[in-house]
C-alpha cells in the first residue's frame, strides 16, 4: 500500500464515527429553523360552517346565430384624432368619418367641384381641418385619410394648414409622409428642416431628385453628383428632370444656352429647381399651392399682392394677411390692382379717424374694389365690427348694413327694422325665420323655400345618422355650390339638408351670400 492510499484511509476512518452519529434518530429533537415560528404548528382557527349555495346555471343564448368576433389586424393601434381644430370650437363629432371607408371619402375629395361661394369653401376647411379619428378604427386607415385631407389642402392652395396636419401626422411616418411634407416644404421655403431630416433617415425617400437636392443644399456636392451620375447612367429620372438637375449643379457647363421649356405638370421640386438656375415660371399658369411662394420677400409687391388676393378668393389666406400686404407700402402706380390698394388704404385710415363723413366718402370705392377682387366677404369680415358703431345715414347706411349682412354680425342687422321688403326678407334670412314675402332677388323663391317648407335629402341625413355625417356634408357642400351656380332645386335642397344637420349659421350665411354677391 502507498503512502497516498494509507493516508486517505487513515481520514476515512476518523469521520466514520461522526457520519454514523448523524444518521442515527434522536428521540423528541426539534427541526432547527431560521425563524422560529417556521417550525410551530399553526393552531386552529374556527370557522363558521358554510352556507349552501346553489351554484348558478350556466349562461344560455337566446339565439342561434354566432356571437359577433371583432377581428384586427396585429400590431395595428387604435388611430389618433388628427386635425387643428377641436371638436367644441368646429361642431363636428370626432367619429363623422366612422361609417364610411377611406377610399369613399378619398373619392370625394379628389370629386369635389371648384368652390366659389364662401360659405361653401369654409366648410369644406372646416371639414379638412376639424380633429377627427378615421373610420374602421385602425391606425393605417388614420393615415390614409390625414395624407388625403393634407393633399386637399394643397389643392386649395391652403399650404400653411397643409404644414401644420401633415406635422402631427408624422412626418417620418411612412415615405408618403415626407413625401408630402417636402412638397409644402419647398412652397413655403422650409426645405432645411426636410433634409436635415432626411440626412438621418435616408429611407424616408426614393426620389433621386430629393437626394440630390439635399445634398446639395448641404454644401455635399461630391455625393450630389455622384448620384446624378447614377441616375444619369440607369435612367432613374426623366430626361426633362435630368437635364434640369444638370443646369442646377453645372451652371457654368451652361451660360448662354437657350432656357428649359416649362413642363406641363409643374411640381415643387420643379418649380424650386427652375428657381434655382434664374429660370423662375409665373405662379398664374400654376395651381394655387404655387401661388405661395409670391407671398415670400424674394417677390415683388405686385406679385405679392396678385397671389394674396388669389388665396383670398379662395379662402387659403387669413383676412388680416391680405390686409397686411394691402397696407405695405404706397401704391408705386394706378390702375388695376393699384387702384384697389389705393382704395382700401384711403378706407382704412378714415374709419381710422372714426369721421362719419370720412367713411361715408370712402366706403363705396373701396366696395367696389373688394367686389372687383371678389373678396367681398373678408372685406366685410376685417372692418364689420368698427363699420357698425359709425353713425352713417341714406345709401351709405344702406351698403353698411348689406356689407355686415356678410360678416359674422349678421344677425344684429337682422334685428334692425326693415325699411323695404328687400331688406326684410335679408333680415328674415339672417335670423332664421320665415319670410313673410318674396322680393324680387336671385334665387329668393329657393332661399325662401329652405325657411319655410324645408325639404333636406333625406338619403343625407340616413347617412348622417349612420356615421356617414362627413361624407353628407361633402354632398351637401357639392349641392351648395350647384345652387349658387344657378341650380334652384339644389340650393333649396342644399340649405334645408344644412338646416337639418345643425349647420344653422353655414346655411344662413350661404344664403345671404348668393342674395347679396354679385358674380358672373
Amino acid at each position: 500500500m502507498t503512502p497516498m492510499i494509507r493516508q486517505i484511509s487513515a481520514l476515512c476512518l476518523m469521520c466514520w464515527p461522526a457520519l454514523t452519529m448523524a444518521q442515527t434518530p434522536v428521540a423528541d429533537q426539534v427541526p432547527l429553523s431560521v425563524i422560529d415560528w417556521l417550525g410551530q404548528q399553526p393552531k386552529a382557527i374556527p370557522r363558521k360552517p358554510k352556507r349552501t349555495v346553489k351554484p348558478a346555471e350556466a349562461p344560455v343564448t337566446k339565439t342561434g346565430m354566432a356571437p359577433p368576433v371583432t377581428v384586427s389586424p396585429l400590431g395595428e393601434g387604435s388611430p389618433r384624432a388628427i386635425g387643428l381644430v377641436p371638436a367644441k370650437v368646429t361642431g363636428l363629432p370626432q367619429d363623422l368619418w366612422s361609417g364610411s371607408t377611406v377610399s369613399d371619402i378619398i373619392e370625394r375629395f379628389d370629386h369635389m367641384p371648384d368652390l366659389h361661394l364662401p360659405a361653401a369653401r369654409s366648410l369644406f376647411y372646416r371639414l379638412l381641418l376639424a380633429e377627427a379619428t378615421a373610420p374602421e378604427g385602425r391606425a393605417a386607415e388614420g393615415d390614409a385619410l390625414a395624407l388625403a385631407r393634407v393633399r386637399a389642402l394643397i389643392d386649395n392652395g391652403a399650404v400653411d394648414p397643409a404644414m401644420s396636419l401633415i406635422e402631427q401626422a408624422g412626418v417620418a411616418t411612412s415615405p408618403e409622409h415626407f413625401a408630402l411634407w417636402m412638397q409644402v416644404s419647398l412652397l413655403v421655403g422650409t426645405e432645411d428642416r426636410a433634409c436635415t431630416l432626411l440626412a438621418q433617415k435616408p429611407f424616408l425617400t426614393t426620389d433621386y431628385s430629393v437626394r440630390i437636392f439635399c445634398a446639395a443644399r448641404a454644401g455635399n456636392w461630391d455625393t450630389a453628383a455622384l448620384t446624378f451620375g447614377s441616375a444619369q447612367a440607369l435612367e432613374l429620372l426623366p430626361p426633362e428632370r435630368l437635364a434640369l438637375l444638370d443646369r442646377f449643379l453645372n451652371p457654368d457647363l451652361f451660360e448662354g444656352e437657350e432656357k428649359l421649356p416649362t413642363p406641363r405638370k409643374m411640381d415643387a421640386m420643379g418649380f424650386r429647381l427652375f428657381e434655382a438656375i434664374g429660370e423662375r415660371p409665373q405662379t398664374r399658369s400654376l395651381p394655387p399651392a404655387f401661388a405661395v411662394v409670391d407671398l415670400r420677400d424674394v417677390a415683388g409687391w405686385k406679385a405679392q399682392l396678385e397671389a394674396a388676393e388669389r388665396l383670398t378668393r379662395l379662402g387659403a389666406l387669413p383676412d388680416n394677411r391680405i390686409l397686411g400686404i394691402y397696407s405695405d407700402r404706397e401704391p408705386a402706380a394706378s390702375g388695376g390692382i393699384w387702384d384697389r390698394v389705393e382704395a382700401l388704404q384711403r378706407f382704412d385710415t378714415a374709419l381710422r379717424t372714426r369721421s362719419a363723413e370720412a367713411v361715408a366718402k370712402t366706403l363705396r370705392p373701396a366696395w367696389d374694389a373688394m367686389q372687383e377682387a371678389e373678396i367681398e366677404v373678408n372685406f366685410a369680415a376685417l372692418f364689420a365690427e368698427d363699420l357698425h358703431s359709425i353713425p352713417l345715414e341714406g345709401s351709405s347706411a344702406l351698403l353698411r348694413d348689406r356689407i355686415l349682412l356678410l360678416s359674422p354680425f349678421y344677425e344684429t342687422v337682422g334685428s334692425v327694422a326693415a325699411p323695404n321688403p328687400e331688406t326684410a326678407f335679408l333680415a328674415a334670412i339672417a335670423t332664421g325665420a320665415a319670410p313673410k314675402s318674396i322680393p324680387d332677388m336671385r334665387q329668393a323663391d329657393a332661399i325662401a323655400s329652405a325657411f319655410t317648407t324645408p325639404s333636406p335629402r333625406t338619403v343625407l341625413i340616413n347617412d348622417a345618422q349612420n356615421g356617414k355625417l362627413g361624407v353628407s356634408i361633402l354632398e351637401a357642400i357639392t349641392l351648395l355650390e350647384d345652387g349658387a351656380n344657378g341650380d334652384t332645386a339644389a340650393l333649396r335642397d342644399a340649405l334645408s339638408t344644412l338646416r337639418a344637420l345643425g349647420l344653422e349659421d353655414i346655411a344662413r350665411r350661404a344664403a345671404l351670400q348668393v342674395l347679396l354677391l354679385e358674380r358672373s
